[in-house]
């Protein structure tokens, strides 16, 4: 008997152990990061992680989108920003508003606001709607459909577009008008991820208590998040003028999305301004997980003053969040700009803080002849070896175009004599802020590969007669979809 009890003693005790051993460790946190990740047009954010990178999107204000892809959150703040639409389409091709990506049967879809150019702010903004060729985030999209209902006002004026989930049936999410309502949520059915399955849209939440209505009363950019079997909707209140624009909370209570009674909306703002950390207007979030599931984060924009306004003085911040004993999302304060925060857990990659721009044609790199630091140094590609006369900063510019620094000698790439010829040399100048020294990426849409314009002449950077050769000349040419006018960033460390 005491044998047996002795036995089963060491058993007991080896099973503790080997399940103690059983137990997978925590998870790595990401590489550290501070907010803002985007400090240039960072309004009403969007962040994808996919196939091991990060993709952000935001508020352009123009007729372009551009997106930025890091393996690391960290990254996002000095990645380049790469143009992966532009319309010229009279009627659509004005102020870029609350872009989103939503990934449906193998393909992206980029949902956005766009108004007519050169009409009064903003009247004319509709929902529009791209398709990706493939799996890439990049792209390249097609123009699908505008997306507008028969009872909103005026014309049909629609922003803020989401996609809800629910039942296998998709909805589309947006803020507009109904009759003589104030800027509310609505929702309409959609049969496909581009097309209404009724032209009807109903109202879920209108602006009615007084956390809601500073400013304005407006209720803007619902975001879908799932939790557990449950449905939140956070969305944006009061007026983006003010620094009280904040986050509410919906919760699908009942069984039909498009029945306002189905959704209770929590009766206290969620997220909101932060004088003790310097954050005001914290609001259009949205929602993404960390590498390896384990954690959720929110992405925001926010202003650094209280009278930062609706511009492109906000910036795209993020943060990880929790939840509550019963359930519900906690999103704590928003956190203070410059503060070093653990990186979303699971992130492995290095954090990229230049690039190298390798030729498609050729496979050679962009380099500063010789690292030669004058002013007029050449500038001609050359065999990859990595070293800092081949790598480049690439550095946003808030006008959707960046500057190329050479990491050697701190020079930027520029246009010889801001000429707009074609064979006029690229080569290396200090920094005078010109147009002919910013340069706008544009995705080719294969691999990562880009064409790099100039804004000044809108002719791009071009290997001389397509050459193969180690020091072959690089200039710039009228763009003909050739591989030796294509570059793919390679990022460094």
């Amino acid at each position: 008997m005491r044998t047996n009890r002795w036995a089963a003693a060491v058993i007991a005790v080896l099973t503790l152990l080997l399940g103690t051993l059983a137990q997978p460790g925590s998870a790595a946190e990401g590489r550290p990061f501070t907010n803002p990740i985007k400090s240039q047009k960072g309004a009403d954010p969007w962040l994808e992680y996919y196939n091991g990178n990060y993709y952000l999107v935001t508020t352009s204000f123009t007729n372009e989108l551009t997106m930025r892809k890091s393996p690391t959150l960290a990254g996002l703040a000095t990645t380049p920003s790469i143009r992966v639409w532009q319309d010229t389409t009279s009627g659509r091709n004005w102020n870029f508003w609350a872009p989103e990506i939503h990934f449906f049967d193998g393909k992206w879809y980029l949902y956005y606001s766009a108004g007519q150019r050169g009409s009064p702010c903003c009247d004319s903004q509709r929902t529009h709607v791209l398709e990706s060729a493939g799996s890439d985030p990049m792209g390249p999209y097609t123009y699908k459909n505008t997306l507008t209902g028969s009872n909103l006002t005026p014309g049909g004026w629609l922003i803020d577009a989401s996609v809800l989930r629910h039942n296998n049936r998709l909805y589309l999410l947006g803020s507009g008008f109904i009759g003589g309502s104030t800027q509310s949520l609505v929702i309409a059915p959609l049969s496909n991820p581009y097309t209404l399955s009724s032209s009807t849209f109903t109202i879920i939440s209108s602006p009615t208590l007084s956390w809601e209505t500073s400013g304005n009363p407006v209720n803007e950019g619902p975001e879908p998040l799932y939790h557990d079997g449950r449905t939140f909707l956070t969305f944006s209140a009061s007026s983006c003028q003010t620094p009280d624009y904040k986050l509410g909370q919906l919760e699908l209570t009942g069984s039909d999305p498009l029945n306002p009674a189905s959704w209770t909306k929590k009766q206290t703002p969620v997220f909101q301004r932060s004088d003790a950390n310097g954050v005001y207007g914290p609001g259009h979030n949205g929602f993404f997980t960390s590498p390896d599931g384990t954690e959720n984060w929110i992405v925001y924009h926010g202003n650094n003053t209280a009278n930062g306004g609706c511009g492109n003085g906000r910036t795209t911040r993020a943060q990880k969040f929790t939840w509550n004993a019963d359930g519900t999302p906690n999103f704590g304060t928003p956190v203070r700009l410059g503060a070093t925060l653990a990186g979303p857990s699971g992130e492995t990659a290095a954090t990229p803080t230049a690039y190298t721009l390798v030729n498609r044609n050729s496979g050679k790199c962009l380099e500063v002849a010789g690292g030669n630091p004058a002013d007029g140094a050449n500038v001609a590609q050359w065999t990859c070896n990595g070293g800092a006369k081949q790598r480049w900063r690439i550095q946003d510019q808030a006008d959707d175009t960046s500057r190329l620094v050479n990491v050697a000698t701190g020079k930027v790439l520029d246009t010889a004599d801001c000429s707009t010829a074609d064979g006029a040399d690229l080569r290396q100048w200090s920094w005078l802020n010109n147009k002919c020294q910013r340069f706008r990426l544009v995705f080719t849409g294969t691999g990562d590969y880009v064409r790099i314009v100039n804004a000044n002449s809108g002719k791009v950077a071009d290997v001389a007669d397509c050459g193969t050769a180690d020091g072959t000349d690089v200039r710039q040419w009228t763009w003909l979809n050739k591989t030796c006018q294509q570059w793919r960033l390679q990022p460094t460390t």
